[in-house]
This record gives C-alpha cells, structure tokens and sequence, in this order.
C-alpha cells in the first residue's frame, strides 16, 4: 500500500460541529464522488482509492469533527447523529445534489442518516464494512467508551501503546508500521487522546437503531463490500444487511479484515470503479 505522505487537506468549513478539513480531487465537472472515512480513522485511509477514481470522477474527501486534522475540541458532539447533520451541511456548501457516495465503517451510518433522516440524495451508495446493524460495539470498545475519562488520564506511552494496538487490529495481514504511524497519529498529543475517547464515548447504537427499520426505503443502487476476515463486524452483518435493501449487491473481499481499504486495496478499487461506472 503507497503511504502518500502528502496525502493534506487544504480546505475548511465551520460546521455545527467545529471546523472540518475537507478537499477535492479531479477534473471539476466529472460526476463527483464524496468518501466518508470510519472511526477511529480518517480520509488518509481512502488516499489510494481516491487518486484511482479521480481518473473518471472528482473526488471529495473530508476528516470528520473530532478526526483526522479536523478540530478536537473538549464538550464537541462528535456523535454519529452529528455526523450526519455534518455530512448534510457539506453537501450544501460543495452544491452537490446527486453525487455518488462511497462509506466506509461509521462512515456509512453517517450516510445513511443523512439519507434516511435529512433528505440527502444520492445518485448511488457504496457500503464497505459498516456500521448499521445491532447489535455493534465489541467489548473492548465498549469498556473504552463506558470508563473514556479514566482513559483520558493515562500517561502518553500506555495511551499511545493502546491505540496502536486498537487500529492494527483492523486489518488481517497486519499494517505497514509508516501506515500504522499515520492512522494513529492524530490521537497522540493531549487534544487528541481525550478526542480518542470522547468518540468512542459518544457512539450509541441508538443511532442507527432509528434508522435500520428504514432501509427497505432506500430506492437507489447500493453496493455492500465486506472484508471476509473482518474480525470487528462479521461479513455475515453484510448479508444481512444486503437483505434489508431492495436490490442491493453484496462484494465479499478476500483476504481483507475490516480495514478493506489497507488490506485489499486494489479489489476495492475494481468493485467501487465497476459499479460507479454503472451509473454514469
């Protein structure tokens, strides 16, 4: 996997939710593509995908509030339900009406709130490995989430020790350690280890129990990719979930664990292309 150390977003909006960084990529007037990053990760993880797709489409990418280079800031609602209204806010300010949208992880809870709950319209969605179905939340993430302030104050090396075991956990081949650097930079200093915790802290399933009764009235082509090794949520989730969605196609991946866009980049990039291409 290329590290792309340049990967950089240059541009900012003020959301409901603190600053986000955001950028574009590609020819302006190819049909527009927005990739949503998962937690606890951030737009680096779609770096490969995005410079591949600019070929035939322009290419939005963005760090959610409290992610990535975006602002972490104490008391900041970094909730999925705050995603969403954010994701809402940025299709606005970009002027996309219809673009394809490609969601990885909590990523695609936040698309499909935005969606199911504040009108965005898609031409197409693209689902890899998320989070939409209960019950989600392993037992460490749950420890983690139920005791965040006493993890707040864990001194900097046993904080950065557990993180980096947390994200490697992601894949199934294991990361490339520069990679592994990159993903788990942005929660090191102070603001970003009580960031780490406070979004674990504020993911509750109750946010997509409102709208997982809801997607048998999603209308648009859907395409699920699932790692088969994903050890995080299990590809029968992605089945299941391909059930609930009138006629949507599931992508099983071979080799990859939950983090597709590391382990499998090159299969992921052939299944996305293939089926935007479908709707041009």
């Amino acid at each position: 996997m290329a590290l792309d150390t340049d990967w950089n977003l240059t541009r900012t909006l003020t959301s409901t939710s603190g600053d986000v960084r955001w950028d574009r990529l590609g020819q302006s007037g190819s049909p527009p593509v927005v990739l949503l990053h998962g937690t606890p990760f951030s737009s680096y993880v779609w770096r490969a995908v995005a410079r591949s797709l600019t070929r035939h489409h322009q290419v939005f990418v963005w760090d959610m509030p409290g992610y990535g280079t975006s602002e972490k800031a104490t008391g900041q609602d970094v909730s999925l339900a705050a995603q969403g209204r954010v994701f809402t806010e940025l299709l606005s300010h970009w002027g996309l009406e219809e673009p394809l949208v490609v969601a990885h992880d909590f990523g695609g809870a936040v698309s499909l709130r935005a969606h199911l709950l504040h009108g965005a319209r898609y031409r197409a969605l693209a689902l890899v490995d998320p989070v939409a179905l209960a019950p989600w939340g392993s037992p460490s993430f749950r420890l983690l989430g139920e005791h965040s302030e006493v993890f707040e104050r864990l001194p900097p090396a046993l904080h950065a020790a557990l993180v980096r075991e947390y994200v490697g956990s992601a894949s199934s081949p294991g990361l490339h350690p520069a990679v592994l650097d990159r993903l788990v930079e942005p929660w090191l200093d102070g603001p970003g280890q009580a960031a780490f915790y406070r979004q674990i802290a504020q993911a509750d399933q109750r946010h997509t129990d409102e709208i997982q009764g809801r997607y048998g009235e999603i209308g648009i082509p859907v395409l699920v990719c699932w790692g088969v090794d994903d050890t995080w949520i299990p590809v029968a989730k992605g089945r299941e979930l391909v059930a609930l969605v009138p006629g949507a196609r599931f992508e099983p991946i071979a080799g990859a664990g939950h983090l597709v866009q590391e382990d499998a980049p090159a299969e992921l990039t052939g299944a996305l292309i293939a089926f935007l291409q479908q709707q041009r």
